[in-house]
């Protein structure tokens, strides 16, 4: 089979962030699928078809690309920030696991990108410079009682955590719930940082105390990373000191 199927991370929004693997990528692809809007960040050309879909159908997407890579076209499946963190790589490989024996032997890449974790640790400072986690705090694959567990021990044992996913209009109080046990577990006076849209013109960066923090701060374009005991603000910056007390 001379298809191949690479999923790549575009970054946080700034094409500048794109990387020069990724960017050789979609050069080279016949075929572009992923989500209507990261679709919409490649720029046509002749012979590039692009295959837009909606943010609910990964498993069917991923499926799409190793077809068409099985029938010898060479397929770059789009995520925004890293494929690899809540994204499409996960996917692919779960529709690899449960399809034809053949799609293993396929040529597949994974390309990793900045994920919006890192350009808002980055925006904001350091906030991540110690031991951190990274939690999806979107119950559709997972059931909510997991999240909270999950909150309770990271804060107990410290951790900085980076929320993807924080609150929406179809889940608007679950976000509140979180800071709410947030506060429980790391304090009062823990720092957290809202990130929107970040790398974008209209990115805006907001650090308050969990006392401060309102459930209105977030939404699906916002970043969340919060503190451990040690995180602290120095002018505009954020920053998790690399030596533990």
């Amino acid at each position: 089979m001379s298809g191949w199927v690479q999923v790549a991370g575009l970054g946080p929004g700034d094409d500048r962030l794109v990387t020069a693997e990724v960017q050789e990528a979609i050069s080279q692809a016949t075929d572009i699928v992923g989500y209507i809007p990261y679709v919409r960040r490649v720029e046509p050309r002749a012979g590039l078809t692009l295959h837009e879909s909606d943010n609910r159908v990964e498993l069917d997407r991923a499926r799409h690309a190793l077809e068409m890579a099985s029938q010898g076209k060479r397929v770059v499946v789009v995520s925004s920030g890293d494929p690899g963190v809540f994204a499409m790589a996960s996917a692919l490989f779960e529709a690899v696991e449960s399809g034809p024996k053949a799609w293993q032997d396929l040529d597949i890449r994974i390309l990793p990108g900045i994920t919006a974790m890192l350009a808002a640790a980055a925006q904001l400072g350091a906030p991540l410079g110690h031991d951190f986690c990274a939690i999806n705090l979107s119950d559709n694959l997972k059931p909510w009682d997991l999240i909270e567990k999950r909150l309770r021990l990271a804060g107990q044992a410290g951790f900085a955590m980076a929320f993807y996913n924080p609150r929406s209009k179809s889940r608007p109080h679950q976000f509140g719930r979180a800071l709410e046990v947030l506060r429980e577990e790391c304090g009062a006076s823990t720092l957290i940082s809202f990130a929107k849209n970040v790398t974008k013109p209209t990115q805006k960066l907001v650090t308050v105390t969990l006392a401060e923090a309102e459930p209105e701060m977030a939404d699906m374009r916002t970043v969340v990373i919060v503190g451990n005991v040690d995180t602290r603000q120095i002018g505009r910056f954020v920053y998790t000191p690399r030596q533990v007390q």
